[in-house]
């Protein structure tokens, strides 16, 4: 707070010398009445000066305490155009020169500030740079994806919220994704529903989990007092908090909250600097807050803790994204030839971006980039951005497909369930069984999950819907085998052969196939349809086979042919 009076002081009493003429601005030529305007001018100017800083100081500390902005020089060049072009005007002679001259050089730094972002495109295109691949590693039934989507959880949430003592205090405050004690899940925090709510309460008394990975799971309140909230007033609300704490800081994108292994409750906020002109941004680390007792610690991007996984806030990754995908020919070509230019999709569930996580539990943020064309929904290549160091990859995909981009995928599911009005929310592509594959969540009018639907990227005829991931997965891999898909030869898996004597067979009719899934006196089980091999539908237990198979380590493997001792 005292920092803040100090800046107010300081940048009132600049402004006050330059608003007031030193000299006065009187012509008379007669000597009296010159002596005597003198006299009153040498009164008036520091009664005017006091009557400026009287208002002034004020209006400064008001300014910046209730918009939370950087305290940093660059920050006043608004003030510094308008109150030189003042104190020119109403100065003489050699005065009037010198704010002169001081009105000019705040005027080409404004003019500089509000143009800077026609000449650091590249700038931002290398700062957002990613290293590019083809394809992501083949993910299989075996791993599981963060599939609930989070309109869902929120619901789910939202019909919890008796757990909440007072409840008519509060509401549910935003939804994000995390790894709490290695499961995924989603956090909200329970926030303040307005300032007499707040004045009475003065704490919050916890936060919301529910799985990210289990559609089933029930939401669970979390009792853990928080005094420093987005919902609080004046010096308790976290956003200005942080500022009183790091009043130069450059700060980018919500605070987020994130809870450690023991389920104490932090709030986060990244920072960085700007790319020139206070325009442009990266990011270079983050500043974390106790919720109860006000703590704050920044921290560098390399040093963050073990807990957080949003070091790097979804708008900075949205904004990085615009960069890679818009300036890699500079700001006019964006703008008029669009040569090579991608455009990242806005279906992502925070800040246009949906964070996942990979096989190491590790949170990335997914986006999808398409064609600035109008009417074509074709994908360019989708980017991988580490949550916590910011480090991205893009890949571009498989050069001789054409894959359909996130939009592409929700209007087939809109077409496929149009009588039921059922709609996709947080469409992520996955590489499945060698076969780029978007994976999305199926939500019925009410926010309610109804299915997830699996579509490939390549050829959006293949296509199933399951009540599970797992459940449409193993649809999907048999969808794939009858749509000549990758299950069937350029998967990453090995390719086996195994000889034995069935101990138990279950059959399963799928459109005008049988998908049959047997078990072998090896403890192996195997799954293969009828429309790869005929002669399947007569597969009996105590049979002996002859198999060729991938080797997926999952607890069905796919086979590719079966021989029937007898029947071939």
């Amino acid at each position: 707070m005292g920092n803040m009076f100090l800046f107010a002081l300081i940048v009132g009493i600049a402004s006050a010398l330059i608003l007031i003429p030193v000299y006065g601005n009187n012509k008379s030529t007669d000597k009296k009445s010159h002596n005597k305007s003198t006299k009153e001018d040498r009164k008036f100017i520091p009664g005017a000066i006091i009557a400026v800083l009287v208002i002034l100081i004020p209006s400064v500390y008001a300014f910046y305490y209730f918009t939370n902005y950087d305290r940093n020089l660059s920050s006043l060049w608004v003030l510094a155009i308008v109150v030189t072009a003042i104190g020119a005007v109403f100065s003489t002679g050699l005065e009037r020169k010198v704010k002169a001259l001081l009105f000019v050089a705040s005027l080409v730094l404004g003019v500089y500030f509000l143009t800077a972002f026609l000449f650091n495109s590249d700038e931002k295109y290398e700062i957002a740079k990613m290293d590019q691949k083809v394809e992501i590693k083949t993910f299989d039934e075996k791993e599981t994806p963060a599939s609930v989507p989070p309109e869902f959880a929120r619901n789910k949430m939202k019909k919890a919220f008796g757990q909440v003592p007072n409840t008519s205090y509060y509401e549910l405050g935003n939804l994000q994704i995390q790894k709490v004690d290695n499961e995924y899940v989603y956090i909200a925090p329970v926030e303040f529903s307005g300032f007499f709510k707040w004045w009475k309460g003065k704490e919050t008394p916890g936060y919301f989990t529910l799985s990210a990975t289990d559609s089933s799971d029930n939401p669970k309140f979390i009792q853990s007092t928080m005094i420093y909230t987005p919902s609080s007033f004046f010096n308790k609300s976290i956003e200005r908090h942080i500022r009183m704490q790091f009043p130069k800081h450059i700060f980018y994108g919500d605070v987020q909250l994130e809870i450690d292994d023991e389920g104490k409750p932090y709030y986060i906020r990244s920072f960085g600097e700007y790319i020139s002109a206070r325009n442009g941004f990266d990011v270079k680390g983050v500043v974390v807050v106790n919720s109860k007792n006000g703590s704050t610690k920044s921290y560098a991007l390399s040093d963050v803790p073990e807990f957080i996984d949003g070091a790097v806030s979804p708008e900075i990754v949205s904004l990085q994204n615009s960069y890679f995908g818009n300036y890699i020919h500079g700001y006019w070509n964006s703008l008029f030839g669009k040569s090579d230019v991608k455009l990242p999709s806005d279906e992502g569930t925070e800040a246009n971006v949906s964070p996942i996580f990979d096989q190491n539990g590790d949170m990335y943020y997914f986006t999808d980039f398409t064609s600035p064309k109008e009417g074509v929904d074709s994908m360019l290549g989708y980017s991988l951005t580490n949550s916590r160091s910011g480090e991205a990859t893009y890949y571009t995909g498989n050069p001789e497909d054409s894959y359909m981009d996130s939009q592409g995928a929700l209007q087939i599911i809109e077409k496929k369930f149009i009588e039921k009005k059922w709609h996709g929310e947080m469409p992520v592509i996955y590489n499945f069984y060698g076969e780029a594959s978007w994976l999305t969540p199926v939500l019925d009018s009410n926010g309610f999950l109804q299915n997830y639907f699996i579509v490939s990227a390549a050829n959006p005829e293949i296509s199933v819907f399951g009540v599970t991931p797992n459940e449409a997965l193993k649809q999907y891999k048999t969808a794939l085998q009858r749509g000549g898909g990758s299950v069937d030869g350029s998967s990453n898996a090995d390719e086996k052969q195994t000889t034995g004597t069935v101990l138990r067979v279950y059959k399963e009719k799928s459109g005008d196939f049988t998908i049959v899934s047997f078990l072998l006196d090896n403890k192996k089980s195997y799954i293969i349809s009828s429309e790869k091999e005929q002669l399947v539908i007569y597969l009996k237990e105590g049979d002996q086979v002859n198999i060729t198979y991938l080797d997926t380590a999952e607890d069905f493997l796919p086979a590719k042919e079966i021989e029937i001792e007898g029947l071939q």
